[in-house]
């Protein structure tokens, strides 16, 4: 069975997209989704035979995905492999940034180095990518960019070196929205909540309980899909957001608005949507 997104067929062929983080978790997802409907991808990370997998998973239904392994915080590298993609296609029509990282630790015991690789993962490499893909090709023809941030309105306790990032990164979005329009680029960001993706797994054993329980502080009582995310950021890339630049689109199920003095009810009337046929949900999830 193929990827079952809830967009037509065809919607992005013949168009050039970059996905970073193509490899693992929520951007393989958005990989297969996007090359479902007919784009031509760039994948790039770090890890070759991470993004390999993902290519060779797309190849197997009959697409084809091209791999670049970059550390995005390599300005020189990300000039170059973006400057290698156009070369090979003519053009970059779509960016999705979705390269990330970070650790969890309270604010104290982060050093400076920590802190700054955290900022230059999730907030540096975002603008080095949306930079080169503008300067390179989008600032000619006009194109779509959307940057993944996360849930950071209440802060980010025991994240806040990746929280003072991805508020960078909201804000961000909105100055290339204003900058870049002109050129016919519109900029958005996705915040995904609490999701069920492979990254739940990479968190010490102390916090494995916790994430099991995230979901009764979220009025849907569950956590959200890969696909999710990926529909949202497959909507903004689309013609149909074309009035759309600026805005970050919360997938979060509501729990940023719960408030601490109304109780929820459990319930199940909340149904997910997981068109992606390959999905592989976090063991954590699977425990206790």
């Amino acid at each position: 069975m193929p990827y079952q997104s809830v967009f037509r067929a065809g919607l992005f062929t013949d168009r050039v997209i970059i996905v970073t983080g193509g490899g693992t978790g929520i951007g393989r997802c958005i990989a297969h989704e996007l090359s479902a409907l007919g784009a031509h991808l760039a994948l790039i990370g770090r890890r070759i035979e991470k993004l390999e997998a993902t290519a060779a998973e797309i190849a197997g239904e009959g697409r084809t995905a091209e791999c670049h392994a970059l550390d995005i915080r390599d300005e020189e590298g990300v000039k170059a492999a973006v400057a290698r993609i156009v070369a090979r296609n003519g053009r970059v029509d779509g960016l999705v940034n979705n390269a990330g990282g970070q650790f969890p630790s309270p604010l104290a015991g982060i050093s400076l180095k920590g802190f700054e690789a955290v900022v230059r993962n999730n907030l540096t490499g975002g603008f080095l990518m949306a930079r080169e893909a503008y300067l390179q090709s989008m600032q000619r023809q006009g194109g779509a960019i959307v940057n993944i941030t996360a849930d950071v309105w209440k802060g980010m306790p025991t994240m806040g070196h990746s929280g003072a990032a991805r508020a960078g990164v909201h804000n961000l979005t909105q100055t290339a929205a204003v900058e870049w329009a002109s050129s016919g680029v519109r900029v958005n960001a996705v915040a995904p909540g609490w999701i069920a993706s492979s990254g739940l797994d990479t968190y010490p054993p102390e916090m494995r309980a916790h994430i099991r329980g995230l979901k009764r502080h979220v009025p849907l009582k569950r956590l959200g899909t890969e696909a999710e995310v990926s529909a949202a950021v497959t909507f903004l890339l689309s013609d149909g957001a074309a009035f759309i630049t600026g805005e970050t689109l919360r997938v979060d199920g509501g729990g940023p608005i719960a408030p601490l003095h109304w109780t929820m009810p459990d319930h199940d009337a909340s149904r997910p949507f997981n068109g992606f046929h390959l999905a592989q949900p976090p063991t954590v999830l699977e425990e206790g």
